[in-house]
């Protein structure tokens, strides 16, 4: 249990710091990610918070993933509900900044996606499920059988086109973290000696077929008592 225990409180930190980095590089006003792109175009589109688009993105990509054939982990519906939840908790408190110079802009940028980094060792090394969008790529990656590279540069760009259609902030900045990102995360895992390839997620469907198992078990034992 205390396993358990410790798994769900590194996932949680992952996902606030997450958020925090999130919530930077948004409020660092030089352009948004592609991602977030289109989530602010969907906020525009349906009167809602970012985190509340960031949710509603984050279910569909759930089902579609599942359609798919992608298995789903408890650090996939976690991170779906709880990384908006808390980019609502810390933007609509105004607990951090908004920038109104280039200078400062930079600086909370790159500081957003360092923490992102950092966040992503956490939540992933958790070893409970990929993010949704991860989920997707993955997902999409095995049925046609493009490279990772090549699905993941096509859903970046049609998130940003859709989101930019729809009114979303693109500028510097979206180029900068479209570049940087990757490689600051790079940079980060291997700082941090962390081999994402060596991670063995549980999913729901294990735990599920656990829980049968343990009542069958308990079926066959009072069954034996008699």
């Amino acid at each position: 249990m205390s396993r358990i225990i410790q798994k769900l409180i590194r996932l949680f930190m992952g996902l606030f710091l997450y958020a925090i980095g999130i919530v930077l590089t948004i409020n660092a006003n030089l352009g948004l990610s592609p991602w977030d792109v289109f989530h602010q175009g969907i906020t525009f589109l349906f009167g809602i918070t970012m985190g509340q688009a960031t949710i509603a993105v984050g279910i569909l990509i759930i089902i579609i993933s599942s359609v798919l054939g992608e298995r789903l982990g408890w650090g996939t519906l976690f991170n779906m509900f709880f990384i908006g939840y808390f980019m609502d908790l810390i933007m609509l408190n105004h607990l951090i900044p908004i920038s109104n110079n280039a200078v400062s802009g930079l600086m909370m940028m790159f500081l957003g996606m360092i923490i992102i980094g950092i966040a992503s060792y956490f939540y992933i090394g958790a070893g409970i499920g990929s993010g949704p969008r991860d989920g997707l790529m993955i997902a999409l990656t095995k049925k046609t059988h493009k490279s990772v590279r090549f699905i993941r540069n096509s859903l970046e760009i049609n998130a940003l086109l859709i989101g930019y259609l729809l009114g979303g902030y693109a500028g510097l900045g979206t180029l900068i973290m479209s570049i940087a990102l990757g490689y600051i995360m790079q940079f980060e895992f291997k700082l941090l000696k962390f081999d994402i390839n060596s991670i063995q997620h549980r999913f729901i469907d294990d735990d599920v077929r656990l829980l049968r198992e343990k009542l069958y078990n308990k079926g066959e034992t009072r069954g034996r008592s008699f």
